[in-house]
């Protein structure tokens, strides 16, 4: 019997925020998963270690959690003024999906990097001592990222003092704006709040009548208040993901929550649709420990968020939902704004099952539309592993 032998692809694996994803350049893959399409996925699939029954995803890259099957592709940008293309592919675990819906706001703070070490940066945009603003364009939403990049002697600088609640070891810090980060008609994507209401009533089958705010800013999220579905917003992990019914619950709102968004047509559809939308729950300040044992005063946030990526709760937050959780809170009547106290604001700290995170954003209302120009935090990210993954031949 004949054995087709691996093939091995160039590659760097890289931790970006609170996340992990395998790196490529666009050059460096197989022709036949240049193009988007089903050898692509194919590779993708088989890079990660999916699918996987058991939901280990052992014999692969993945770490068997949402925030660590995850893949990335970079390549020089087609779009004028922006320096390199960035696609993001979720891949599901124990499914044959790859999901190209949404963007990865953690992994966007190591895209910058990336590109810099690869060489998909002009070298004269690059300082030798300072920060390279390396200019994105995130193709699987249409929109632009601003990546900034300390550099010291002329290398990308991965070592520092930054701590980012959820990430065990200091780092050098990345701010990242994100760009026009809410959906808009003009770019095809609809409004901000699809539903045209900050606040919307979701009928959930087996669930009840929810307050809801639905917003499409960094990604399409759907927020509900912690107290209506029984919860305090201080919750760790484990209440949700060792409760098999509140998973159920939660898919069942974010289902009808992505018809009410217009994403997709009827619920059954969120099953080939993980990615998005995000569901979250929100509530008023209050102490709890943090999953690290770190002590989080009421005082020390303006409001509580725990969010659910690809079904399950996540550790900390993902980045693009941080972007909705900072434009949300900008925008007066929003639940996540009267979660924080209501009234005016550009800036949030909020509390996640790790610890607090900062993000501003800047909302105005222009001719009855909200508008976000851009949202901005700060990351970190380095390179965990570089040189070549391998697959076997036949993967594709």
């Amino acid at each position: 019997m004949a054995h087709k032998p691996q093939i091995k692809i160039p590659a760097i694996y890289m931790r970006g925020g609170t996340s992990k994803g395998v790196f490529f350049r666009l050059q460096d893959l197989p022709e036949a998963a240049q193009v988007p399409g089903k050898a692509r996925d194919n590779l993708l699939l088989r890079v990660i270690g999916s699918p996987d029954p058991y939901g280990k995803q052992t014999d692969g890259m993945g770490g068997a959690t949402s925030s660590t099957s995850k893949t990335v592709i970079l390549s020089p940008s087609t779009q004028p003024e922006h320096d390199v293309d960035y696609m993001f592919g979720q891949v599901s675990i124990d499914k044959a999906f790859v999901d190209w819906s949404g963007n990865c706001g953690n992994l966007s703070a190591a895209v910058g990097a990336f590109a810099i070490s690869s060489g998909l940066v002009d070298a004269s945009r690059i300082p030798n001592n300072g920060t390279a603003v390396v200019r994105i364009w995130q193709a699987n939403i249409s929109k632009t990222i601003i990546a900034h990049i300390p550099i010291t002697d002329g290398e990308v600088q991965e070592t520092g003092g930054f701590e980012l609640d959820g990430v065990t070891f200091p780092a050098a810090e990345v701010q990242i704006e994100f760009m026009d980060p809410a959906a808009d008609e003009e770019g095809g994507g609809g409004s901000m709040f699809p539903t045209g209401n900050l606040v919307d009533e979701l009928d959930v089958p087996g669930v009840g009548k929810l307050k809801a705010t639905m917003i499409d800013a960094g990604i399409p999220t759907i927020f509900i208040n912690a107290a209506d579905i029984g919860y305090n917003g201080t919750e760790l992990q484990d209440a949700i993901n060792g409760n098999p019914d509140a998973l159920v619950m939660f898919e069942k709102i974010r289902a009808h929550g992505a018809v009410r968004m217009g994403l997709i047509k009827h619920v059954d559809e969120a099953a080939d649709r993980q990615h998005t939308p995000k569901v979250a729950f929100v509530a008023a300040p209050a102490d709890y420990v943090a999953s690290s044992g770190k002590q989080i005063a009421a005082s020390d946030v303006d409001l509580l968020v725990r969010a659910l990526s690809m079904g399950k709760m996540h550790h900390a937050m993902m980045g693009t939902a941080a972007v909705a959780i900072g434009t949300a809170a900008a925008i007066p009547g929003t639940l996540v704004n009267l979660a924080a106290g209501g009234g005016e604001r550009t800036a949030v700290v909020f509390g996640h099952p790790s610890g607090t995170l900062r993000v501003g954003a800047e909302a105005a209302q222009i001719n009855g539309e909200w508008t976000v120009k851009k949202a901005i935090m700060s990351r970190s990210a380095r390179i965990l592993m570089e040189g070549w993954v391998r697959v076997p031949g036949g993967a594709l």
